[in-house]
Order: structure tokens, then sequence, then C-alpha cells
């Protein structure tokens, strides 16, 4: 007769995964970015450590409202932050710990103020550029020249920039959904160069062994070959080779945000604009400009990736707050013209509205 298998010992059982990393897998099984696994993990271990690292299933609604007050009284920290910590709090209990709050209508939401995005003039946005070079001065005429955001930029890869049709297709944009945009011909001459020379850096990588872009999602299974083809890898690449924080694979990433934030910064403050201005500043003014040539909201709205048409409508009151509705203030219509000189043939300013924009 044979004698069973000697159990294991207790400290040889597999423990059971920690909350934390429970969490972490629930945020990449719905295929959540890295930064917002980040923010949720961050945000779920300041809620446990407010409530002295109690188990979070013996916590409730009010105990969730005292640490939402917390960051809002003691820290002061923005409506956005704040609601930003309540999504994490909320994902922990319905989607790790499958433990729906009794009465999630009683939890404290901060509510966003409305507030106007800051929008450069066309005289700024040059100036702005010009004393830009490099990389960053390549994606900033993206944000500024399609509409797209930082990260939607820094993520572009090589076959979704199309020169023939002159347009972009920004994939899995804000929502997870992908659309098109233009490709300014403007850039069309220094993109190329610059595309050039990330070729050259890519044979350059495969050579030494590397060269391979990170996938998304299971395309590298599916796929085997594509990381290191031509077509998949980033327009703007890093400058250096570094370690994937999930897969810890060894890629050359895209460039950080932080290259092209910084960079802006440092332009804006070289050229004199005292604004607070950073690379999204560069959507909105393309939004604004696009609405001030006569553009239809809606068209603005699919360039933008909007979801709903009202996000777009901020851009309305940019303009009406910016004269950009061609509307005269009345101290201005009241101030007595100028006397025409005999010696020159410069007419009078006309002190009637222009035409509406279409």
């Amino acid at each position: 007769m044979s004698q069973a298998p000697p159990r294991p010992a207790a400290s040889e059982q597999p423990q059971p995964p920690r909350l934390l990393d429970r969490v972490r897998s629930a945020l990449r099984a719905r295929h959540y970015s890295l930064r917002t696994e980040e923010a949720y993990i961050g945000w779920i271990r300041r809620f446990i450590q407010f409530n002295d690292r109690r188990d979070p299933r013996e916590l409730g609604v009010g105990h969730i409202n005292r640490f939402l007050t917390h960051l809002a009284v003691a820290l002061r920290v923005a409506a956005s932050t704040q609601n930003q910590a309540l999504s994490a709090i909320l994902f922990l209990y319905q989607a790790v710990l499958g433990q729906p709050l009794p009465r999630i209508e009683d939890l404290v939401r901060a509510r966003r103020p409305r507030t106007l995005p800051t929008v450069l003039s066309q005289a700024e946005i040059q100036a702005l550029l010009a004393a830009m070079d490099g990389p960053p001065q390549l994606v900033a005429s993206l944000l500024y020249g399609a509409g797209m955001r930082l990260l939607e930029g820094l993520r572009l890869r090589v076959k979704d920039v199309d020169f023939g049709l002159d347009q972009i297709v920004v994939r899995d944009g804000k929502g997870f959904k992908d659309r098109v945009t233009m490709l300014p011909a403007a850039i069309k001459p220094a993109l190329t160069l610059h595309l050039s020379q990330v070729q050259a850096l890519h044979q350059a990588d495969l050579a030494a062994g590397f060269g391979a872009a990170l996938l998304p999602f299971a395309l590298a299974r599916k796929y085997p070959n594509a990381e290191r083809t031509w077509a998949w890898q980033f327009v703007f690449p890093a400058t250096r080779i570094s370690h994937d924080p999930r897969s810890g694979k060894v890629a050359r990433h895209h460039l950080h945000e932080t290259v092209i934030q910084r960079a802006v910064r440092i332009a804006a403050r070289a050229v004199g604009i005292i604004r607070p201005v950073s690379p999204h500043t560069l959507r909105h003014s393309f939004a604004t400009h696009l609405l001030a040539a006569g553009y239809d909201i809606r068209t603005i709205q699919e360039l933008l990736g909007h979801q709903n048409v009202q996000t777009t409508m901020i851009y309305t009151h940019v303009l009406n707050r910016a004269g950009g509705r061609g509307v005269f203030s009345p101290l201005d219509l009241n101030r007595p013209q100028p006397e025409i000189s005999h010696t020159t043939q410069r007419p009078s300013p006309s002190i009637h509205p222009p035409s509406t924009p279409r």
C-alpha cells in the first residue's frame, strides 16, 4: 500500500497574493495604463495607511469620506485629484474585493471648477516653436499642428504617419479609441529628415542585438517578428535603452514626457510668455485657432477625439473672452478716430466690427 506524499510545511505553502498585487492584476486585466496603475496603487496605499492599516473590508462609507475630506481640507488638493482618489477606492471595492459599497451616493464628490484653458496667439506659437529645436520642436509642432495630446504624439509609430494621404492615425487615444488627424505640410520636410535619423538608430540597435519596440497587448505573441520591424518603431525614440517596468524587456522606449514639458517651459520663458504654458496649451491653441478660422465645431471635435461636443464647446468661450467673435469693446468703439495725415497713404483704422467667421 503506497503512502500518501507528505504535506508541505506551512512555510512552504503558496501565500495568497497581497492586496496591492491583486489590485495591480485587476488593473492590467482591464488594460489600464501604467500611469493609472501607479496612481491607483498609490491612492489605495494612502487610504489604508490613513485608516491605521485596517483591512479595507472592515471600512465603510464614513471612512472613505473622512479620507476624502482630509485630502480637501488638510492637504488642499485639487478637485480632480480628490476625484481620482475616489475612483481608485471604488475600483478597490468593486473590482478587487467584490464588495460594492452600500450607499455610494453618500460619498464625497468634489465639484470641478469650470476654468478656461490657456490659449496662445499664432504669433506666440510661432515664437515658441522657433525657440525650440530637435525632437522637442517636432513634437511641439505636431501637438499644435495636429491637435494631439502629449502622450499620443510620443507614442506615435512609424506606420501611423501617412505622408501620401497627409494624415496621422492616433492609436489607443483617450478612451482606447483610434482617430485620424492631419499631417501638417509645414512639418513634412523636418519629419522626413528626423525619420531617416531614427531609422539609422534602429539599424544600429539591431546590429547591437536590440531594436525591439514594445508592442501593445498580445501583438508580440501574435506577430513575433513585428517588434523588430521598422514600421512598429516609435517616431520619437528615447535617447537610451531601458527596461520595461511591466514585462522587464530591454528595449528603446519613446521619449519621456518630461523632456517635452521642460523644453516647452524653457522656450516660453525665453520668448517672454508669462502665462503658464504646457504642451497641452498647444492642443488648446490648435482647437481655438481652427474655430476662429471658421471650421465646424463637429469637425474640431473629431480631430480632438472628444466624446462629447460639450467638451469642445469650451473653446467657444475662449473666443468670446478673447474677442475672437469679432466683438469690439464699447470703450474702443467710442474712441475718437485719429486724424488722417496728408503725408501718408495709410487709411485710418475702421471702427466697424469685422464680419463674423463662418
